[in-house]
Formats: structure tokens, C-alpha cells, sequence
């Protein structure tokens, strides 16, 4: 392996992203070598480097999976009072994280991958890469709420004006919403700013990656080509 910073090396082993890997470093819990590392090293082979006590390599490629999260897992690393986290059903070799959460109450498609700088460039709403929804509300849904909800919603509490999003009515009670940001709870605040409350929410589609014919619980490996795509869209 060629010399490489040592926060790129980090993203590159699927620890964290660059950024992140910024903030263990400074915070002295990376060691190269049996020293403190120190920001802007780089590192190559013969090199042993330690992450918070733990061995890190990057001898192996990029992994992204699809996984159906179900109704009551939390998206979390660690909680000791969650009942189940995604860890919990993701039973995969290599190490993987998410990009982007879901609600405890919420299901659908999460993307998972052991590339930190992947995982933070699908996150980065600057991106506006799309993620589409299926939601359900309490009451019929008018032709009014979908404008306005197409349109972009000044959110009070977080004192922020949502980007023009498409929605399109899938029955009485469903609509389908495809979003290029990701504001803490978004649709659920979207729908309460006009009397709505959402009954169930579904994310079907990331990026181009759909949620397919995976049922809860279930998750599948994405082949090169997607992979690449993903990098390629994520400018990577």
C-alpha cells in the first residue's frame, strides 16, 4: 500500500469517516506504532495502527449492503436501552455503519457500508441525493397539502424553510414524497405544520438503490456496478 494520510486510511479501513477520523486523532486515541499520532501523518505498510486499543487494516474492498429496517429496530450503534438495534439483525463479516437514520417507528431501506468517506458523502444534504418515501397520514389527503407540501414548509420549531420536495397521491390516505435533504424527522414535521400526522412511513428509495423485494429484516449485497455508481454520484 502506498502512503496515505492517516484520516484517509481510517475512512479507507471503515472506521470513520475523514472528518470523524480528524476527531480521534486530535483527541489522541489513534496510535501509530505505539506513538500519538499526530494530524496530517501518513501511514503505509509495516505500519501498526491502533483505534481506540483495537487493530485497524484495510485489506478488504468496499461493502454496501441493502437492508430492510423493520418497525421497533433503533438506528444506533450502541444504546443499552434500545430493545433491538441494527446490529442486532445485520449479521455480516465486516464491519458496517449507515448512512442515514430511520425513526424507531419508521421502516425501509437503510444503505450500510465499511466506507466511512462513502457513509458521510451519501449523508451530506449539500449533495441533495434523493430518498423516497411512502406515507401514510390520519386523514384524506387534499389536492392543498400536497402543493404545499411540494412547495417547502417553514418549520417553526427549527426556524428552517424545507426544499421544494416531489409528491405525488398514491390513495385517499397515501401519498409518495421524494426529499434531497435530511432534517431531523422531517416529513413527520412537514405533515404536522398542516394538521396531519403521520401513521406510517416507509423509505423505498436511496440514491438509485431501491428497497426491492426485501422484506424486514432481510438485506442484500450490492454488486460493482452499483457500488461504482454510488461513488461516481457521490463525486468519490
Amino acid at each position: 500500500m502506498e502512503q496515505m494520510r492517516l484520516n484517509k486510511y481510517l475512512a479507507h479501513c471503515g472506521v470513520c469517516s475523514r472528518r470523524d477520523a480528524d476527531k480521534l486523532i486530535e483527541k489522541g486515541q489513534v496510535l501509530v506504532n505505539g506513538r500519538t499520532a499526530l494530524p496530517g501523518m501518513a501511514v503505509g505498510d509495516g505500519d501498526e495502527v491502533l483505534v481506540s486499543g483495537r487493530r485497524v487494516s484495510p485489506g478488504q474492498e468496499t461493502v454496501v449492503l441493502a437492508f430492510y429496517k423493520p418497525l421497533g429496530v433503533t438506528c444506533t450503534e450502541k444504546d443499552r436501552h434500545a430493545e433491538r438495534i441494527v446490529s442486532d439483525l445485520v449479521d455480516y463479516p465486516v464491519r458496517v455503519t449507515y448512512a442515514g437514520r430511520l425513526d424507531k417507528d419508521s421502516e425501509g431501506l437503510l444503505l450500510l457500508s465499511n466506507d466511512g468517506d462513502l457513509i458521510q458523502a451519501m449523508m451530506k444534504g449539500a449533495n441533495r441525493h434523493e430518498k423516497e418515501y411512502l406515507v401514510r397520514v390520519n386523514k384524506e389527503i387534499t389536492a392543498e397539502f400536497l402543493e404545499k407540501l411540494a412547495g417547502g414548509v417553514y418549520l417553526e420549531e427549527l426556524d428552517i424553510t424545507t426544499r421544494e420536495c416531489r409528491v405525488e397521491q398514491v390513495s385517499r390516505f397515501t401519498f409518495r414524497m421524494v426529499l434531497t435533504q435530511g432534517v431531523n424527522r422531517q416529513i413527520k414535521r412537514m405533515c404536522r405544520a398542516y394538521d396531519y400526522h403521520v401513521r406510517a412511513l416507509k423509505r423505498v428509495r436511496v440514491m438509485h438503490v431501491t428497497l426491492g423485494d426485501l422484506k424486514p429484516g432481510e438485506y442484500r449485497e450490492l454488486g460493482r456496478e452499483d457500488v461504482e455508481r454510488l461513488y461516481r454520484d457521490c463525486g468519490l
